[in-house]
């Protein structure tokens, strides 16, 4: 499998494949969440990438080197051939991670069914502490028991298990307590999400800049004794408040998927991508600029590789605002995604970040 090494530097790396391709297979889901990035629906739509082009789709990530996947949604549970795809990936090579919905389509059977076709993580999402914050954000009662079940009889099964966590205000003032129940499910990493203003999620579920500053110092005081590994989505500032606090542990080098690490920090179109479930490419899930399709010539690589955009992204030196003049843009970046939802702007300075830069970097 192609990684970064001593011959193969991490920024080259980048430029050829990413480290992680989220592909929603599907916008089908019979939950309701308040945050939805996909605005789920709860039928499949006509135009998904079938099996054979599904298949197709994961040579084509296991050719270029790239090799984690997350087969995301919507729900991948309401594909039929969920389990051809996991074992075909896997088959490649492929490190396949699955985030499904906790519904009753996810029985301890088809979990039993899933570790024999080769998946080697289960994520499932907890955004409370208790059921009525839970199910008050996923939209249905006994969706908070029914995760904390899944999880359990994940790793009973020996499958390792990561939390999804989005973070809002209703939710914010929770973050201990939902570490502290992690701790008793064994996960592997816990990954909090700063919602972005896309999809279902107004602007009104979003923390301001000190609010989130003073998250992320709450969060670094939990990854200083959590026996997970904790990373951020869509708040890549996490980073530099690792560094600041000379945090030297493993969230600063890898910060990616916690089933293998990544060879430097990843970011929209810096070594992650998202395929649609009509296999438009976006640089993420949070992102929505339509950068190609799959169904085109030259398919994922092509996109990934010489779009204008893609390229823009994986270049520091493009980012505007503070982002630009700031010391911690080569290891945080902003959220390029919540720049572009905020301000119109991909490359515009991350509106959720009240760090100031020293001084302007040399150039």
């Amino acid at each position: 499998m192609a990684i970064a090494g001593p011959h193969r530097p991490a920024a080259e790396f980048f430029e050829r494949a990413p480290f992680l391709v989220f592909w929603e297979t599907t916008r089908a889901c019979d939950l309701v969440c308040q945050h939805c990035r996909a605005e789920a629906m709860p039928e499949r739509h006509p135009g998904e990438l079938s099996t054979e082009e599904g298949v197709a789709l994961l040579d084509e990530i296991a050719a270029m080197g790239t090799p984690l996947v997350v087969l995301t949604g919507g729900d991948p549970t309401k594909r039929p051939d969920l389990l051809e795809l996991v074992a075909h990936g896997a088959s490649r090579g492929l490190r396949m991670a699955l985030t499904p919905s906790a519904t009753p389509l996810v029985t301890e059977e088809l979990l039993e069914a899933l570790r024999g076709a080769g998946l080697s993580r289960l994520a499932m999402s907890l955004d409370g502490s208790d059921p009525t914050t839970h199910d008050g954000f996923r939209g249905v009662v006994g969706s908070y028991e029914r995760t904390v079940h899944l999880l359990r009889a994940a790793r009973r099964l020996g499958l390792t298990t990561q939390v999804n966590t989005s973070i809002v205000r209703r939710n914010a003032g929770q973050l201990e307590r939902i570490a502290t129940q992690l701790e008793r499910l064994d996960i592997e990493l816990w990954a909090v999400f700063l919602v972005v203003p896309t999809g279902r999620a107004s602007a009104s579920l979003l923390l301001d800049a000190e609010e989130t500053e003073r998250l992320l110092e709450r969060l670094a005081d939990v990854a200083e004794h959590a026996p997970f590994d904790v990373k951020t989505t869509a708040a890549p500032h996490f980073r530099r408040v690792l560094l600041q606090r000379k945090v030297a542990r493993e969230q600063i080098r890898g910060l990616a998927d916690g089933i293998g690490r990544a060879p430097r920090s990843v970011n929209e179109g810096q070594g992650v991508c998202f395929v649609s479930h009509t296999g438009e490419v976006y640089p993420s899930g949070f992102l929505p600029l339509s950068c190609g399709n799959v169904r085109q010539p030259g398919g994922l690589t092509r996109i990934y590789r010489e779009h204008p955009l893609m390229r823009q992204l994986r270049d520091p030196d493009a980012l505007g605002g503070k982002c630009g003049r700031c010391e911690f843009r080569r290891v945080c970046g902003g959220s390029r995604a919540r720049a572009f939802a905020v301000w119109g702007e991909p490359l515009a300075e991350e509106p959720a970040c009240a760090y100031e830069p020293r001084a302007a970097p040399a150039r």
